[in-house]
């Protein structure tokens, strides 16, 4: 039964494809390790366990008679084998996101393994970043996705502005999509999810206007579905909840993004100028607040949707510093972030208002 597995698992090198980007991967506090050879299947990124367990401080062997994979961990010896659901460490059997799989000769484990089963049995945290989230085409083609999402938020924010309609908010990544790993194992996905739903009540409490999660729970979303909230709900404005990290935990604060002008977009599908307004009076919010803010960037690389929506990307602190993880993980203080947001909306609204 393990021979014919092992021929099945073989046979998906052919199916698989090969991402066009890079891995960055490292114990904390060591230089990150360059993974380039990275392959897509079924939506998941895969690595080869020979260049994960040395960049995060392990060793490891196939064991070609017994088909399987064994694992140095500090407490012990973990064993896997392609196909298989689960790891075997010591007697305790470990459920896997997703299954090793032979590719291109090479036993590999999904890009979740690393950063949830291999994470919890680390006595360290690790360093993790999959560059390809910020890969997008500057002069790529507008789809017909954005066309229409172009014209559906411009029809409806020209016609009355004295009372927001409703607000669309996008935790970034979710379900099998970790993001980003911070301290004490700390994940991007639940940080974006527990600031959406913070942030939601806050909106609803005061404002009183609906609104539209892309997600409210941990599942994965494929990319369009990410731009149904917004797309199929009168909204006046979206806000991307991200999370960054950085090899120097130094790096802090809260970053705010709005996309760029890309060559070939026009103005009558691209208009930032209620981008910007919205994150400099969410800026200016979260500074009287308190909260250490960078300066407002505009960028093609990140996920960042085309339209005339007012929409921002905001990278509410980094999961690999001490104070900003005290913050994201501290319910009081996120109830202060919240507010901030909120009142930097309503600023921007009254000032749409005024005009």
């Amino acid at each position: 039964m393990r021979f014919i597995c092992y021929l099945f698992f073989v046979s998906l090198c052919f199916i698989s494809t090969q991402v066009g980007a890079e891995v960055e991967l490292a114990r904390q506090g060591h230089p990150p390790r360059v993974i380039e050879e990275i392959y897509n299947v079924d939506g998941a990124a895969y690595l080869a366990l020979d260049d994960v367990l040395p960049a995060i401080g392990l060793s490891g062997y196939w064991h070609s008679t017994q088909h399987q994979y064994f694992i140095n961990f500090p407490k012990g010896k973990a064993s896997l084998y392609p196909g298989g659901p689960y790891m075997k460490y010591g007697q305790r059997y470990i459920m896997l996101d997703r299954p090793a799989r032979f590719i291109d000769g090479r036993l590999r484990v999904a890009e979740q393994v690393v950063l949830n089963q291999f994470a919890d049995q680390l006595p360290y945290d690790i360093y993790y970043r999959n560059l390809a989230r910020n890969e997008r085409e500057s002069d790529s083609p507008i789809t017909d996705e954005d066309q229409f999402f172009s014209f559906l938020l411009h029809k409806q924010f020209s016609h009355n502005r004295q009372n927001l309609r409703g607000i669309a908010l996008d935790p970034a990544h979710g379900g099998n999509d970790v993001g980003v790993m911070g301290l004490e194992g700390i994940k991007e996905k639940n940080i974006a999810l527990k600031m959406a739903l913070d942030l939601r009540r806050h909106i609803k409490m005061q404002l009183g206007v609906p609104v539209y999660l892309t997600r409210n729970e941990d599942y994965t979303l494929k990319g369009g579905e990410r731009l149904r909230a917004a797309r199929e709900n009168p909204v006046d404005l979206l806000l991307l909840l991200h999370a960054q990290a950085a090899l120097d935990p130094a790096q802090e604060g809260i970053h705010l993004y709005i996309r760029s002008r890309p060559s070939g977009d026009t103005l009558e599908t691209f208009r930032p100028d209620g981008s910007m307004a919205l994150a400099l009076r969410l800026s200016s919010a979260l500074r009287e607040a308190g909260f250490k803010v960078r300066e407002v960037s505009s960028t093609n690389l990140l996920p960042i949707p085309r339209g005339d929506l007012p929409t921002v990307l905001i990278e509410l602190g980094y999961l690999s510093n001490v104070e900003d993880v005290a913050i994201l993980n501290s319910e009081e203080q996120r109830q202060r972030l919240a507010t901030a947001l909120l009142n930097g909306m309503q600023d921007f609204h009254k000032n749409l208002e005024a005009k």
